[in-house]
């Protein structure tokens, strides 16, 4: 049975979360429900990376099985059922054993923020209307590439075997209004984003100093960590695979 790769993109907002779950909206929810609409028939998705409520993506990707060929025509069809805020962007084959969480080599996310009021910035960053050191927060961002061990950025009740993670860029960048820092590894705990820009946020408004981070990090206690920042100033920019795995349905 052939196997297919689906590239979406969501705003998050309105969902509680990128994986169906009992009793709560979800994006994978939305976009399987379109499946079987057009289809006439359920599909079940498996999904590479597990945003949680009100995180956005400009990409992420399912997998799933299905015995009919598949024309890249499908999307536009699939696209009118969906919502406005969830698109279809792509669809590939892979072999039968590729998996689109196991095998992602890393994710990218970018977390932002602004100082001045804008409307046209809500909903999308974080205002926070605070004096901010950029210098200390370029510091802290360099001082999170030194560690593999996340521990403390992960929020509870997790089911992850371990924490260590490959930091492979970490850096605040500053445009106009707006604070954002990317970060890319080869994953990423619960909540790992939000965890590391809440903690890097109090070391750019001087209330802890680059050395009680880098403790902070070392102690591997998620009550040490502030995970206070809303989930919509997150988004999930990349989920890349090996060169050759995928390929695209033109």
């Amino acid at each position: 049975m052939p196997r297919y790769f689906l590239e979406v993109a969501y705003k998050g907002t309105a969902y509680s979360g990128f994986q169906v779950q009992e009793n709560a909206n979800s994006v994978q929810a939305e976009i399987e429900n379109a499946f079987a609409i057009y289809f006439r028939e359920k599909i079940q998705m498996t999904g590479s990376s597990r945003t949680d409520a009100g995180v956005h993506a400009l990409q992420n990707f399912f997998h799933f099985d299905f015995p009919l060929s598949i024309d890249s025509s499908a999307l536009y069809s699939i696209n009118s059922i969906l919502p406005d805020d969830i698109v279809a962007k792509q669809l590939y084959t892979a072999n039968d054993e590729s998996h689109c969480r196991f095998d992602a080599t890393y994710r990218e996310y970018q977390y932002s923020i602004y100082k001045e009021k804008d409307p046209f910035l809500r909903g999308i960053a974080h205002y926070f209307p605070y004096t901010l050191d950029m210098e200390k927060l370029r510091e802290a961002a360099a001082v999170i590439m030194r560690y593999t061990d996340f521990t403390t950025f992960s929020k509870r009740n997790t089911q992850t075997k371990t924490f260590l993670c490959a930091i492979m860029k970490s850096e605040w960048l500053k445009k106009d209004n707006c604070y954002t820092y990317h970060v890319k590894a080869n994953r990423f705990l619960r909540g790992m984003v939000r965890g590391l820009v809440g903690t890097m946020l109090q070391v750019g408004r001087g209330k802890i100093n680059i050395n009680e981070f880098a403790a902070i990090i070392e102690s591997r206690d998620c009550t040490q960590a502030d995970f206070s920042v809303p989930a919509h100033g997150l988004f999930l920019l990349v989920v890349n695979y090996p060169d050759g795995m995928l390929s695209l349905i033109k």
